[in-house]
């Protein structure tokens, strides 16, 4: 059976849907192709999955130390089944459900099915109950990505990826993750206030190598007060599993060590989605990396064909990818954009949280500008003292001529929503004095942002 489409787009993730219903708002006939779940990862695997399990060791350990709010329980106990449970089902298959709504609401053509191209106006997709062709006029390549499997580490058995650590059935005794980026810290933090024993074994001089040195301490601080161990430098070597538990090997400074546990999860990167979909069909190349080349309006070699997302240039992040999704879709209805990438916040739910935006000062440096830094503390935040949550700080990054603001780092509580306050002052060339002139609410920890851009004015009120 043949298709005809204005416009189809492969993936169904935070690139895919969102490109699938923007270019159907603009009035183009849409079909979205979908291999596995209406969502893709992130709503299925990841983001969403992962944040319903930080936020249930969050309450577990709320409940167990809450009495120094004079609120004492005679027994905490968790059920990790019902855990899993309201996960997977309030939570996942909602926002799911109502992805697969809104497509039908905006009128885009749902088929389920693997998709390769047979050329460069036309696809293959092998569905449940046969093979269907779709004939196009523009596609939207929004496919993402997976995890890496490293050597020694198969995945299989007791050796998991991210998937597999969020679809345990059981809060393990110990726990081994390997890779302490933002995927692997996330979900150590969260399994270790589920109550599991955790060790982190990052190959990098630091946990979290992506974020500056500082920010991290804050998180290495609570992640000791956890009883996380975290082992930097650590080269993984191999994984014997019994059937029972776990044993890895890994060496530092070349001295092998051996941890055995109930399961090790290997979270050291992903890699895009870009095999197995006739590419070459279709005239398009990949990079060394498996990246598929676009111009800044994500137009690949062939001009009617676009890609987004994981499986091009830049960080593997949802919000990007929503991002490129809108702008793709805009320039196949005509319109003249291109994309700009002033400011994409980058977040990390650790507890504390990381939350990072713009340039760090060394970057702003780097790129010959005369910047300086203001600093603000959360332990002077009557909000943050309020929620017995005063770790990390606020810092600005702001020209020192101009003031006008580069960048922003947060660390601590809530540190994931105040990014964005930042991050729209970026994106509309603000001034440290636009920000303090704003009316912030009281109590709110939105005015760490405030009084951050004081100390930077010179004028600080709380400090």
């Amino acid at each position: 059976m043949t298709k005809k489409t204005e416009t189809v787009v492969i993936g169904s993730g935070p690139g895919g849907y969102v490109a699938a219903i923007r270019a159907a708002q603009l009035g183009q006939k849409v079909t979205i192709v979908e291999g596995k779940h209406i969502g893709g990862v992130c709503l299925n695997v990841g983001c969403i999955p992962s944040k319903a399990l930080i936020h249930a060791g969050h309450t577990y350990q709320e409940s167990l130390h809450a009495s120094y709010l004079g609120i004492k329980n005679a027994q905490t106990t968790l059920d990790f089944t019902a855990t899993q449970k309201w996960k997977d089902e309030t939570v996942v298959r909602t926002l799911t459900s109502g992805i697969r709504m809104l497509l039908q609401k905006n009128k885009v053509q749902i088929v389920e099915g693997r998709a390769r191209f047979t050329s460069a106006k036309q696809l293959a997709v092998q569905t449940q109950t046969g093979a269907e062709t779709i004939d196009f006029q523009q596609a939207i390549i929004a496919t993402g990505s997976q995890p890496i499997e490293i050597p020694g580490f198969a995945f299989g058995g007791r050796v998991i990826d991210s998937t597999g650590g969020l679809s345990l059935k059981e809060v393990p005794k110990k726990l081994v993750i390997i890779g302490g980026g933002v995927i692997g810290s996330e979900l150590g933090g969260a399994y270790a206030n589920l109550g599991a024993e955790v060790t982190i074994l990052e190959g990098s001089p630091q946990l979290l190598p992506t974020y500056e040195k500082d920010l991290v301490q804050v998180v290495e601080t609570s992640f000791k007060k956890k009883g996380i161990q975290v082992v930097t430098n650590a080269l993984a070597k191999a994984a014997k599993d019994d059937g029972q538990q776990v044993t890895v090997t890994y060496a530092v400074k070349g001295k092998e060590t051996q941890v055995t546990a109930d399961y090790v999860m290997v979270t050291v990167g992903r890699k895009a989605n870009t095999t197995d979909l006739g590419l070459e069909k279709a005239g398009i190349s990949v990079d060394p990396r498996g990246l598929i080349p676009v111009n800044d309006q994500y137009q690949t070699k062939q001009k009617h064909i676009y890609a987004i997302g994981d499986i091009v240039e830049g960080p593997a992040l949802a919000h990007k990818a929503s991002y490129e999704a809108k702008v793709a879709a805009e320039v196949i209805s005509g319109k003249n954009v291109a994309k700009d990438y002033r400011g994409i916040p980058a977040i990390c739910f650790t507890d504390p949280e990381i939350a990072s935006v713009g340039q760090t000062l060394a970057e702003a440096k780097a790129a010959g500008k005369q910047a300086k830094t203001a600093t603000f503390p959360l332990q002077a935040n009557g909000r943050a003292l309020s929620l017995n949550a005063t770790e990390g700080f606020v810092r600005l990054v702001f020209e020192e001529e101009t003031e006008l603001l580069l960048g922003g780092q947060i660390v601590g509580i809530g540190a994931s929503d105040l990014i964005a306050e930042i991050t729209l002052a970026i994106e509309s060339y603000l001034t440290l004095e636009d920000i303090a002139l704003t009316i912030h609410g009281h109590p709110t920890l939105s005015e760490t942002i405030m009084d951050a851009t004081e100390i930077g004015l010179g004028l600080p009120i709380h400090m």
